[in-house]
Formats: C-alpha cells, structure tokens, sequence
C-alpha cells in the first residue's frame, strides 16, 4: 500500500512538474509574440542601425585590455559562428540569449481579479481530460514568480474565461457569449490596461470547442487580444502572427513511452478518426487502402480490447494529426509521448520549411 501511495505521489509530482514547464514555455511563447509586435512598431518609427555584437559584450578595464584580448576574440569567434549557424532560427543567440535572460528576471503578468465562481471564471476543478492542459494553466499561472499584483509592473494581462462550467449548467452558446462579452466589458471599463493597446496586451487562454465558440462571437477579443488555444485552426480564426498554440495534454499517459525502436515500428503512418473535415474525408479515400499505413476512418472500437488505439502508436513510424471539426485532439502530445514523429498536418499554420 504504502509504495502504491509512493508511486501516485511521483506520478503526481511528474504531472505537475510537466504542467509547470509547459505553462513556462507558454509564458515564453506569449512574452516573445509581446515583444515581437512592440519592436514591429518601434522600428516603423524608429529604424535602428546595424547590430554590432561587441556592443552587447562585458566592459573590460582598460589595465587587463593586453590579457583579455585573445579571450574576447575566441569569445567573439565563438558568438559570429553561433550567430552563422543559428542565422534561419535567431537573427543573433547572443542577442536571443540577453533578451530571454531579460525576460526570465523582469515579466510580469497581471491576472484580473476573478468574476462570479458560478459561472466559469475560476480554476477548473478537474485537472484531468480534456481540460487539463487549460487547468494547469490557470493553476500554475496564479503560483507562478511571473505573476504580479501590480498591474502597473506588468507587460500582460491575462483574462481568466474558462466556459466549460457554464456549458455543463446547459447555458447556451449564445448566452455564453453574451456572458463573456459583459465581463470583458466590464474590464474595459474599470480599468484602464485595455484602451492603451486595444487589447493588444491581453491574452486569454482555451482548450476546447465551447470555449472557442463562446469567444469568437465577441470580435473585439477575438481580433486584438492574444488567443492561446488547443489545436490551432483557420476554421476557428486561429491568427498566427499573435495567436499561441498550447498543446494539449491528456495525463496521465495510458502507457509508458515508446522510444527509437526502429524494428518495431512495421507501419509507416497510422491514423483513427471520424471523417469530420475536409482534410479528414480526403486522407481516408487516398490513403485507406495504402498497405504501408495503418488508417481507420473510424475512431477504434473499445469492444476490441483495452488500449488497441494507444498500441498502435508503438507500431507506426509517423502519426497522422490531421484537424477535425472540433479545436481540441491530445493526438501531437500522444505522438510525442509514444514515440512516433507528428505529420504536418497536426499544425495548420503558415510555417517555412526553417520553422519546422
């Protein structure tokens, strides 16, 4: 008993541990795509001269000059390769590296003081299933260093809807809306953060259709505030140069992670799903018959043994993540988890080729 009890306060701890970095790594995401849109406008304005590295390099004292330049010139050597190497991904690490360094000692995020707990803006009680990934982040938000309770400290705002209570009250998405619509109004006008920006400067976090649906009858949250969502889609107004992808975790895992089994992994594709969208319907007449895949165009009967869906994950080299009709699937982080490589189709965003 005692070492049952042991291994659920370790699968815990792990669980929590895994929230806590992904809701870092959204924090990142957010603050990145922040800077990003204020630079934008501050070079329009004001255009900036080329960079120069040795700029951003620690003074020396003129007395050590002789005995520390051979260590500035390897160092130098050292950020000019890096910066070549890394050119597709960062304009400059050196820079990259100042500026994430910046961003873990200085951001701040103001969380607006929660609304009536009957309705839906609250933690979610339930941390498992398809909300988990929301839950968690609303959870590690408020214990998060990058919280603050000064709204004038901080760089964004975060506005905590979360719909899925009023959805199981049986309120209407229409209702829903309306809801969401008089309590961010209500923020607009009691405090001053929004107009500053338009809203530019807020963002709001979803995992699941109700919540995307309650949202985007709203269009003044919809098109200025940052939208971190489940399972990015076009179909849902997903816009990539200020929207947040949060991948969406359902743990625990139902089985312990694959790894590089090569000889194992017999089939090259594997897909299960409803043909519920466009993509979907296509995938399943070009690719039904195609031995070297697996691929059901229906979800997997349950009747047939326990874990059939997740076992196949461990057989198949790629997972197909083709988007469906609804924003939420657990099926990139499963791909991930058990050890298969994701196909493309998982991120229907404008990606090139150095992005990926």
């Amino acid at each position: 008993m005692l070492a049952g009890k042991a291994t659920a306060a370790a699968t815990t701890s792990f669980c929590s541990l895994q929230a806590s970095l992904l809701t870092l790594a959204i924090l990142t995401l957010l603050s990145f795509t922040y800077f990003s849109l204020n630079s934008s406008s501050l070079l329009r304005s004001h255009p900036l001269s080329p960079l120069n590295h040795h700029h951003l390099l620690p003074a020396t004292n003129p007395k050590d000059h002789d005995n520390t330049t051979t260590t500035t010139a390897a160092a130098t050597s050292t950020v000019d390769d890096d910066d070549q190497q890394l050119s597709d991904i960062y304009h400059s690490p050196k820079v990259f590296g100042l500026n994430f360094a910046d961003m873990e000692a200085n951001f701040k995020v103001y969380i607006y003081p929660d609304g009536d707990p009957n309705t839906f803006y609250q933690t979610p009680r339930k941390l498992t299933g398809k909300y988990a990934s929301e839950g968690y982040f609303f959870q590690n938000i408020r214990e998060s260093r990058f919280r603050t309770l000064d709204p004038d400290q901080a760089h964004l705002f975060f506005i905590p809807i979360s719909c899925h209570k009023m959805r199981g009250k049986g309120t209407s998405y229409e209702n829903m809306t309306i809801i969401v619509q008089n309590y961010v109004e209500s923020l607009i006008s009691k405090y001053p953060y929004w107009n500053r920006t338009l809203g530019a400067d807020h963002f709001f976090v979803t995992c699941h259709d109700v919540g995307v649906r309650a949202t985007e009858g709203f269009p003044l949250l919809v098109k200025n505030s940052i939208r971190v969502v489940c399972s990015p889609s076009y179909d849902v107004g997903f816009i990539p140069h200020k929207d947040v992808a949060l991948p969406q975790v359902l743990q625990p895992f139902a089985l312990p992670a694959g790894g590089n089994d090569l000889e194992n992994r017999t089939k090259l594709g594997f897909w299960a799903g409803h043909r519920n969208s466009k993509i979907r319907v296509i995938l399943a007449r070009v690719w039904e018959n195609d031995t070297e895949l697996d691929i059901s165009n229906n979800r997997i009967n349950r009747a047939i043994g326990p874990l059939v869906y997740q076992k196949r994950f461990y057989s198949t080299k790629f997972c197909i993540c083709p988007g469906g009709s609804q924003v939420n699937s657990a099926r990139i982080a499963d791909s991930i988890h058990y050890g298969c490589v994701p196909g493309s189709e998982a991120f229907p965003v404008e990606l090139s080729p150095h992005q990926i």
